[in-house]
């Protein structure tokens, strides 16, 4: 039986909607962070070395990473709905997306979110103003620009199709998802980018995205100061 080793409010929700899009049997053990940390419980270090989720567990084998997790289950069990045909574009969108989501915009949120985990902390008085300086230089150098440009990206690719490779869903949607997710709570989203809003409507008017949010628990990323 193919396990799902599933750490509440983190990446692995997006491989449950994948497998209820596929209709795959599974099973979910479920970890919590620590309430403290927000960090992943030792034990999922004995599953993968790096102790984090997602991680699935497959007969013999143990797959960890999303993307690679993605290809892993689409490669074994789906039936052609969910991986567009070779030679088209809409593959070549697919495997673009499938990497984008991890290898370019969840970075910026992870900055993100770092940045207000800064702003928010309790400093000494004497360090609050110069937190705030290099938090303000992050921000207007680097992260806002690059933020809006990649959210840019995604809504202009959105306003061409329904989904990111085309008129039909695909597993890089499932993989995209968490990406938009973050930036829901992190932007001022779907104000500022609407497609996307329309996005995240439809992918979670989805019964298998509903499905997969009953079996997987409350769900809810760590939002951030919009300032």
């Amino acid at each position: 039986m193919l396990t799902v080793h599933h750490l509440n409010n983190s990446r692995s929700q997006r491989i449950l909607w994948l497998l209820e899009e596929l209709g795959v049997d599974y099973d979910i053990k479920r970890y919590e962070r620590d309430k403290v940390t927000s960090l992943a419980p030792p034990e999922l270090v004995d599953i993968h070395a790096l102790g984090k989720s997602p991680v699935i567990t497959d007969g013999d084998a143990t797959v960890a990473e999303s993307g690679a997790i993605v290809e892993y289950l689409v490669g074994r069990y789906d039936d052609g709905r969910l991986l567009p045909a070779a030679g088209t574009p809409e593959r070549s969108a697919y495997t673009y997306w499938l990497h984008y989501a991890e290898g370019t915009f969840m970075p910026l949120m992870i900055v993100s979110l770092i940045m207000s985990r800064i702003e928010a902390a309790p400093l000494p008085f004497f360090a609050r103003p110069i937190a705030k300086r290099i938090v303000g230089k992050v921000r207007g150098g680097y992260l806002d620009p690059n933020v809006k440009r990649n959210l840019d990206f995604m809504e202009a690719t959105l306003a061409r199709s329904t989904w990111f490779c085309g008129a039909q869903l695909t597993a890089a949607d499932c993989q995209m998802s968490f990406a938009v997710e973050a930036a829901e709570v992190r932007t001022d989203l779907p104000e500022s980018h609407p497609k996307l809003g329309e996005f995240l409507g439809r992918m979670r008017a989805r019964p298998a995205y509903q499905a997969a949010l009953e079996k997987g628990g409350p769900y809810e990323l760590p939002g951030v100061s919009k300032k």
